[in-house]
């Protein structure tokens, strides 16, 4: 037998092996988009469902806020008049939580009273007006009744006024006198003998006062949705209101 002669390979041009590999880079490239468009697709609609879902937890927690806070005022005022009996008169009161469920009815309580940001802390005078307002914006705030030692550091640690709608820092007595000497305060210990006496230039002067930023407690206030009272961190926790402010100042 004669053996058969090898046939000759097929010679094919490097611009057709080229432009082979090419289609299939391309075809490997084009499945690969078109799988990560369909899992995207599928996160997506997934996004809007959770969305959609939060949109509806978020506007019934906000209610369920609005709700509570109106069930806080009626009861109160079928209790008795709280008796402010007290020597002082002075609360000092920080706002300890965010706003991710709080009513916008709640967040209009919390500016007028010039806490629009969590962590920040004023004195107000305590009276019927000023109660009310706590009990409505109770689960967003902690107060109580602050003493000297305590108004001092605040002052003279934290302590900015407002000048031209701007906080500046109270470093120089005289931007204190051209505040508030027309009341004959003129220096930083002016500022807290009024404020801690609750004096009759009280208003002129917290108003004067830029809202204190206080630093976050390491280690405290792990329980914002439950009042003082009942071990957690929220409302009137009355002269402790001092441990709190040493923690944050």
């Amino acid at each position: 037998m004669t053996e058969e002669e090898p046939k000759p390979l097929t010679y094919i041009p490097e611009t057709v092996l080229k432009k082979r590999k090419n289609n299939e880079d391309w075809a490997v490239k084009r499945r690969e988009r078109l799988a990560a468009q369909r899992l995207r697709s599928k996160e997506d609609k997934k996004l809007v469902f959770k969305r959609a879902e939060q949109f509806i937890k978020d506007y019934r927690d906000k209610e369920l806020d609005l709700i509570q806070m109106k069930h806080r005022v009626r009861r109160q005022k079928l209790k008795k008049p709280v008796q402010t009996d007290r020597e002082s008169k002075l609360l000092f009161v920080i706002r300890i939580r965010g706003k991710t469920d709080m009513h916008a009815t709640t967040r209009k309580f919390l500016h007028k009273m010039r806490l629009g940001q969590i962590f920040h802390g004023v004195f107000l005078k305590e009276n019927e007006g000023t109660l009310s307002l706590l009990q409505r914006v109770q689960p967003y705030v902690t107060y109580g009744y602050p003493n000297l030692k305590s108004v001092r550091e605040l002052v003279f640690k934290k302590g900015h006024g407002k000048i031209d709608k701007q906080r500046v820092p109270l470093t120089d007595n005289n931007v204190i006198e051209q505040a508030l000497g027309k009341y004959n305060i003129l220096c930083l210990e002016d500022i807290v003998h009024e404020i801690a006496t609750a004096g009759p230039y009280f208003k002129e002067v917290s108003s004067f006062l830029w809202p204190f930023k206080l630093s976050r407690p390491e280690g405290s206030l792990t329980r914002k949705k439950t009042l003082y009272e009942d071990g957690g961190d929220t409302g009137n926790r009355g002269d402790h209101i001092n441990e709190l402010i040493n923690m944050m100042n």
